[in-house]
């Protein structure tokens, strides 16, 4: 078992994330400091501002949206907490040739992550791109293609890959302190509000709607969809499994050494938003089953917040010889008899239900690329090939729900049986938008 020091250092972790922003802008080597920009500043990107500007030798140097509202707001907010000033642009295409800039940040709605993250790499720029990976699983078979056409560092923003106690747990389930682990039961729990009815009206002056759909066929703007309320349809969204169950299913199957399953069953409803414009399930129970009468389980939960084990959302692992239970601020492990043997906290935490999900472990991740971009280490946290096989199964679960099927699956590939769910597998693309392989 490694030991803490040990640990933390190879998550990134020997950041010194007590020292200040101005402090670290005061660093000598300006030749070596890696140049940031972030596209997508409302969500997310505040995490990305948070995370980079604790990494030595990194400069935030661009702000990009397409909301010129926010993006003055975000960048005097920056400014006012002793940073560099940022320049700002609203079209993210008019930065791919500055060559200046080291790494792009992806924190835009989930359906333009693809576009913007291989737009980047194209033309020479490392990326940190936020999970999902993209609309549909072709989208991941692109991402994975253009990482290894152009060879450039791309870190998918599953930050829990980057927890020091999440990481020493799975030395401990590999070294047998579990036993053999056979179920997992993940959960995410959030007592959402409903998003009303919108009304077709014109976009707001400061909003750039057609930037806003990007990639998407374009469709009208409703007054209720931006900025968050898009993940409950489905022209835009990608629903609560890959919003929040993505990040559960992924420590689940890493920890237990799993990739895809041979079935997936989704069992989805609407219990809490059916007098709105919400077109999704708000309820899910998904269950993946593995060879060996291994399962995945997750419980999404998009109307309800009640938490189990004291937690909004974690992991559960069962095991011959024990259970543990992990989440972004550490682990507890239990016997037989279920008594508790074990506890190992975070010393720094991280945000577990709100829709920013700031903390500690965004900069443990950030920290992980730059350290692969210096040549330090030679592996990152949350590779693309890892991410993608995790993204894959969130969408097959939206596509059992979507045929209201059990979807039988190739566990090499992914790829399910079903015709009518394989219609989901691809995405089409607004012309020009398309992504380039």
């Amino acid at each position: 078992m490694l030991d803490r020091r040990t640990m933390i250092k190879g998550a990134g972790a020997t950041l010194g994330v007590a020292m200040s922003a101005s402090s670290y802008a005061r660093i000598k080597g300006a030749n070596d400091r890696i140049q940031v920009a972030i596209v997508g500043v409302n969500g997310r990107g505040q995490a990305h501002m948070g995370a980079f500007t604790k990494v030595p030798n990194v400069q935030i140097t661009h702000f990009v949206d397409c909301d010129s509202a926010v993006l003055a707001k975000r960048a005097a907010e920056f400014a006012g907490r002793g940073n560099p000033a940022v320049k700002t642009e609203r079209d993210y295409r008019r930065l791919l040739d500055r060559k200046s800039v080291d790494v792009v940040t992806v924190a835009t709605p989930d359906f333009s992550h693809v576009k913007i993250a291989t737009d980047a790499m194209h033309t020479g720029h490392h990326v940190y791109c936020e999970k999902p990976v993209g609309l549909a699983p072709s989208e991941g078979e692109a991402m994975i293609a253009v990482q290894k056409q152009t060879g450039r560092k791309l870190q998918i923003g599953n930050q829990q890959r980057s927890s020091p106690e999440t990481r020493q747990l799975g030395e401990l389930i590999k070294a047998g302190e579990l036993g053999q682990v056979y179920e997992a039961q993940c959960w995410y729990g959030m007592a959402r509000k409903p998003i009303g009815r919108g009304q077709q009206v014109a976009p707001p002056a400061n909003l750039d709607w057609d930037l806003w759909q990007g990639p998407r066929p374009r469709a009208a703007y409703r007054a209720n969809l931006v900025p968050y309320n898009w993940h409950w349809v489905w022209q835009y969204g990608t629903g609560e499994i890959c919003n929040n169950g993505m990040h559960e299913i992924d420590v689940a199957r890493w920890l237990m050494g799993l990739a895809y399953p041979q079935q997936v069953v989704a069992r989805g409803s609407r219990q809490f938003f059916n007098n709105d414009d919400w077109e999704m399930y708000d309820t899910m129970a998904l269950e993946l089953a593995y060879d060996g009468g291994r399962t995945i389980r997750w419980d999404g939960q998009s109307g309800n917040a009640m938490p189990r084990f004291g937690r909004g959302r974690g992991v559960l692992l069962l095991g011959t010889k024990g259970s543990a239970v992990v989440d972004r601020n550490g682990f507890e492990l239990y016997d037989l008899s279920g008594k508790q043997t074990k506890v190992v906290a975070a010393a720094a935490t991280s945000e577990t239900t709100g829709t920013v999900g700031e903390g500690v472990l965004d900069v443990y991740h950030a920290g992980n690329l730059v350290d692969a971009i210096r040549g330090k280490t030679s592996t990152l946290n949350s590779p693309i090939e890892e991410a993608h096989v995790s993204t894959t199964i969130c969408h097959l679960g939206n596509m059992a729900y979507r045929t209201d099927q059990a979807l039988t699956v190739d566990p090499a590939t992914g790829k399910p049986s079903s015709a009518e769910a394989m219609k989901l597998w691809s995405v089409d693309y607004q012309p020009g938008w398309e992504v380039k392989v």
